[in-house]
């Protein structure tokens, strides 16, 4: 992979973030960077190609908020031990949304499948979908009952994915398929009832605006009921 490649996006690919795309390159994972799909404060996503087969390049910015990151991560059993260093608790973020994808796919959940993560880089499928937040569904309630049907799906993954909204759901041929799992937390998170509010309530809200006549308790019943 060439290192003109990179010359654009010299403000997202750092001395560190440079040697773990390198990594990854040279084992396989992708030959090289095709274009920025989107650029944030807490990480910037990419195409890249590997041979004609289109794939997704996650970057958490080495720059991120790292408290924040720890302080989410801190309750969570699986992850309460990361101290340390800066990159230390960013790397760990990256893996965290890896495993995440990994569980979620083992029990059915349409999510990317993730193929590899290295430092703060994380290598998955590419889904040729929309972000509801510019591809509404045609048929709404069609599309919400499938979504709730992946939320259920989702805790028997013992997860619960807490940033649901029409930025974090994609459309792909009218099939929801659920993105962005760094900060799904495992079912033992202290009060994790309040994150599946939260998702049931971003759900709710933008399904209203098409129409569907939603009552927020009874979406979170009909979504959390079976939790045991």
């Amino acid at each position: 992979m060439a290192k003109n490649k990179f010359i654009a996006y010299e403000n997202v690919f750092d001395q560190c973030t440079l040697r773990a795309l390198f990594k990854l390159s040279s084992q396989g994972y992708f030959d090289e960077i095709e274009s920025p799909i989107s650029i944030g404060k807490e990480s910037n996503v990419f195409t890249v190609l590997k041979g004609e087969e289109r794939r997704v390049v996650k970057i958490y910015r080495t720059a991120a908020n790292f408290k924040k990151m720890q302080e989410y991560m801190k309750p969570d059993p699986r992850f309460s031990q990361v101290k340390g260093s800066k990159l230390t608790v960013i790397y760990a973020w990256a893996r965290k949304e890896y495993r995440n994808l990994l569980k979620a796919r083992e029990k059915g959940v349409i999510v990317p499948i993730p193929y590899a993560v290295y430092k703060n880089v994380l290598v998955m499928e590419y889904i040729d979908g929309k972000k509801l937040l510019h591809d509404r569904p045609k048929y709404p309630k069609k599309f919400y009952e499938k979504l709730i049907k992946e939320v259920k799906k989702l805790k028997t993954a013992r997860l619960v994915h807490s940033d649901i909204s029409e930025y974090n759901v994609l459309n792909f041929k009218e099939k929801p398929v659920l993105i962005d799992f760094s900060h799904a937390v495992d079912l033992r998170y202290p009060n994790v009832e309040r994150f599946v509010k939260r998702d049931v309530k971003n759900m709710v809200r933008y399904f209203r605006r098409l129409g569907l006549k939603l009552d927020e308790e009874e979406e979170y019943e009909k979504t959390w009921q079976d939790k045991k």
